[in-house]
């Protein structure tokens, strides 16, 4: 087993995780990442990518990724091919880790990086066309169906807020529901029930995805009242059942909302543990981009120089008195 101690200790290498380590190195305080289980987050199953400030053409989600990792290394992060098991917060500053390798990471400060997945329905040929006609992002793909026939699976916020961006792109939105109302807020049922471009399937679930060899062309249907099975014809489907942030390890150590978000004091990332702070997707249930989660991961790295400035000022304050 071997220690690792660093000035700021990074769990997660997306696009936030990154975006920390950039900033955290080039103030001085030599970060490691600790990339987990999905080294550069969600954007490396990603594969076009047309929305990421800077870039005339559409990049390559995985590339994006490389580069951000490149241009950490290259100013002093130090990367690490491990997955967090256990963190132990509640001794305040500095923060143990332990990795499944055994090995110890030990941060005068925490940066938490960890990100969300998609929850996906687990139905034959969603993974199959995965960036091939299904997506779990209409603003990060919405753009590439412009003008086609497309489908949201949900009805939640998430699904009427997805079906209603669609319609930017889209002049034939079908949002799929397997129950007969809505569970979303009033005020978006009535913008997507007054949206002539959106209808609505209820009392359906959606048991296949199919396709060929050029992406998805249809999803099996099946009635949840009479069991009745269809075949319903479309070029995209957005599968928006809501996202799980990957937050178990700090269950009971950091406060959470009711989705398991981690809850942060408002316009900045810090939790309410000092020295521990949480960018990205584990904190942000609502924009959930690449660019978003980049800008948190720059405020936790300057949140961060800032408490550890007053830390050490604080004593050499004590060493003098």
């Amino acid at each position: 087993m071997t220690t690792h101690t660093t000035r700021m200790l990074i769990i997660g290498s997306g696009p936030a995780g990154l975006s920390a380590a950039i900033y955290g190195a080039r103030a001085g305080m030599e970060p490691i990442v600790v990339q987990g289980l999905q080294p550069g987050g969600q954007l490396t199953i990603t594969t076009d990518v047309e929305n990421y400030p800077g870039f005339r053409d559409v990049i390559q989600g995985p590339w994006l990724m490389q580069e951000m990792q490149a241009q950490a290394e290259h100013v002093g992060t130090r990367m690490m091919w491990d997955t967090i098991t256990s963190v132990d917060i509640a001794g305040g500053s500095p923060f143990t880790a332990v990795g499944d390798s055994g090995d110890e990471y030990v941060g005068d400060v925490l940066v938490i990086a960890t990100g969300a997945q998609a929850k996906w329905l687990g139905v034959e040929g969603e993974q199959k066309y995965s960036g091939k006609g299904v997506s779990a992002c209409a603003t990060c793909d919405g753009f590439f169906y412009r003008g086609k026939k497309v489908v949201v699976i949900g009805g939640g916020n998430t699904a009427v807020e997805e079906a209603l961006y669609l319609t930017n792109h889209s002049d034939d939105v079908t949002l799929i529901h397997r129950r007969d109302e809505l569970r979303s807020e009033k005020i978006l049922q009535d913008r997507l029930f007054g949206n002539p471009k959106i209808s609505v399937l209820w009392n359906k679930t959606v048991e296949e995805f199919l396709g060929d060899e050029g992406g998805l062309n249809a999803l099996r249907l099946k009635d949840s009242v009479t069991g009745e099975e269809s075949r319903f014809d479309t070029q995209g489907a957005f599968v928006a059942i809501g996202h799980a942030p990957a937050t178990e390890l700090f269950k009971g150590q950091l406060d959470m909302d009711d989705s398991g978000y981690l809850l942060v004091e408002a316009g900045t990332p810090k939790t309410a543990v000092p020295g521990v702070f949480a960018c990205g997707d584990v904190m942000d249930h609502t924009y959930r981009q690449a660019v978003t989660a980049a800008g948190t991961g720059c405020m936790a790295a300057l949140d961060a120089e800032r408490f550890l400035g007053k830390l050490e000022f604080a004593k050499k304050e004590a060493a003098e008195a």
